[in-house]
């Protein structure tokens, strides 16, 4: 519409033949720009920007953790190439995810809009773009972080989009595996700071690992007539349906609320960190239950942390 608008609004009388060719020029190159800006906006809808902010945020978390015990001054720029190469790594697998999935994004409500799946976008730019981006993303982390990072970044890229994305369409298993690659920023952070994993590092890799079990069943429960309809086995038949997002949904977090707390009574956190994390974790688990005890699309809504 904007397009057509653009070259309409330049249409002069032909008895001013040089104003005329003047004004098209300029409408088509206003067609142009108008749709160089759309195939951009496309393209960072593509990368998952909201997704990525929480990946940025776990990543830091694993590196500023991960150089508490190094000697010497923080290293911003060290930080820096860690979280750009790991957000590159996020933003292809992203786009590689949606390119792969498009003709069953097109089928769910909550997906039909995404820039693949409407055919706003052509297929081999969406292609071209996650393909770029993932492999920068490694090579970049290779090259100005470490190796350890980048093998861990080429792994999360493998699991999600050879194991993860396939098993969506057979069994609710892939809960359990999409959260392998789910929990990886972090520790591709603490590598990134320190060059190996340590006991702490898969501690933090273990809190995020559990934590996205309540939020993957609040989904799949608001969601579960999209995925059905486009042939998703994100959940198990109707009969023992509400029994597994109970369990998957109380069991995870019963778990993590100990783990979290774990750091304050090994001595490594402070009164303050351990208040924070119970209570933190006594609203998550108030919402896991109330979903657990009635089941409905806005309970599903409060079981999600708000930055998801």
């Amino acid at each position: 519409m904007l397009e057509k608008r653009a070259a309409a609004q330049f249409i002069l009388d032909d008895r001013h033949p040089g104003l005329a060719g003047s004004a098209r020029a300029s409408g088509k190159g206003l067609t142009f720009t108008v749709r160089l800006y759309a195939t951009i906006s496309d393209c960072w809808t593509l990368t998952k920007p909201e997704v990525n902010f929480l990946i940025a945020l776990t990543t830091f978390t694993g590196f500023y953790l991960g150089h508490s015990h190094q000697p010497g001054h923080f290293p911003f720029s060290h930080l820096a190439c860690t979280l750009v190469g790991t957000l590159l790594v996020a933003s292809g697998t992203g786009t590689l995810n949606q390119y792969i999935e498009r003709r069953f994004d097109a089928q769910m409500r909550r997906t039909a809009h995404r820039p693949l799946a409407a055919g706003r976008l052509k297929v081999s730019i969406g292609l071209a773009l996650g393909i770029t981006l993932a492999s920068l993303g490694i090579i970049f982390l290779a090259v100005w972080v470490n190796l350890l990072a980048s093998a861990l970044a080429m792994f999360t890229v493998s699991a999600y989009l050879l194991i993860y994305t396939p098993l969506k369409r057979k069994s609710p298993a892939c809960m359990l595996v999409g959260a392998i690659p789910g929990a990886m920023p972090p520790l591709i952070g603490w590598a990134g700071a320190s060059g190996h994993l340590s006991s702490e590092a898969w501690l933090l890799f273990g809190i995020v690992f559990l934590w996205q079990f309540p939020h993957f069943m609040a989904i799949a429960w608001m969601y579960r007539n999209d995925y059905q309809r486009a042939g998703y086995s994100m959940l198990p038949s109707a009969d023992r349906r509400c029994v597994f997002v109970n369990w998957m949904t109380l069991l995870p977090l019963l778990v993590l609320i100990p783990l979290t707390l774990f750091p304050a009574f090994s001595g490594h956190a402070n009164a303050i960190y351990a208040l924070g994390a119970l209570f933190a974790g006594s609203i998550f688990l108030y919402h896991a239950s109330v979903l657990a005890l009635q089941k409905s699309n806005q309970h599903a809504f409060d079981n999600q942390p708000r930055a998801a």
